[in-house]
């Protein structure tokens, strides 16, 4: 099989993996909401890529390609192979921090209604209380309750008010979330 189809595939692959990174696809036509804190995050990561990481590498591959043979070169092989994943990461970081709409919960005015950057006190069906903060996409870390505004979790609680009560549907079946508060504040 010639090389031209083999490479064909592989980039095909890249932009899939590129666009699905974590499966943190956004909606189309739909903004990127994050915090500040999520916002300063990503801006880190890409920062630590571009400025330190990226020309080590690039150093280092120079370097292995001047000691001769490429093809049988380990520093050079993994070297680009690495230089390439890098690169593929910082597009996506930069496709993502481009697109920001950055939402700071702690300057919203207090309002009982659940929005971008809230976080929310619920108790479910069985009398079970959770709190969760409604974050962006690449914020998301169920560990820490924090859930993306995008999550089916986070679709039932949005523009409902304190008080109120919604339905969920989960692999379990229906359940009901009684919303106990409201508020707004900074999300570390």
């Amino acid at each position: 099989m010639s090389k031209a189809f083999t490479r064909e595939a592989d980039a095909a692959s890249e932009e899939d993996d590129e666009e699905g990174a974590s499966g943190n696809t956004l909606p189309s036509g739909v903004k990127n909401y994050m915090t500040p804190a999520g916002h300063a995050r990503l801006k880190a990561e890409f920062d630590q890529l571009w400025k330190v990481e990226r020309p080590r590498l690039v150093e280092t591959v120079a370097w292995a390609a001047s000691n001769g043979d490429r093809s049988e070169n380990g520093d050079y092989i993994y070297g680009k192979k690495r230089l390439r994943e890098i690169d593929r990461r910082l597009r996506y970081l930069g496709k993502r921090l481009e697109n920001a709409e950055v939402v700071d919960p702690a300057v919203r005015e207090e309002t009982d209604r659940v929005f971008f950057g809230a976080t929310v006190s619920v108790m479910d069906d069985l009398g079970v209380e959770a709190k969760y903060a409604i974050v962006g996409i690449d914020e998301a870390e169920p560990s820490k309750n924090r859930i993306s505004w995008v999550s089916p979790m986070a679709r039932t609680l949005l523009k409902a008010r304190e008080g109120d009560i919604v339905s969920l549907m989960t692999p379990a079946g229906r359940r009901e979330l009684e919303i106990l508060e409201v508020r707004y504040s900074a999300i570390d």
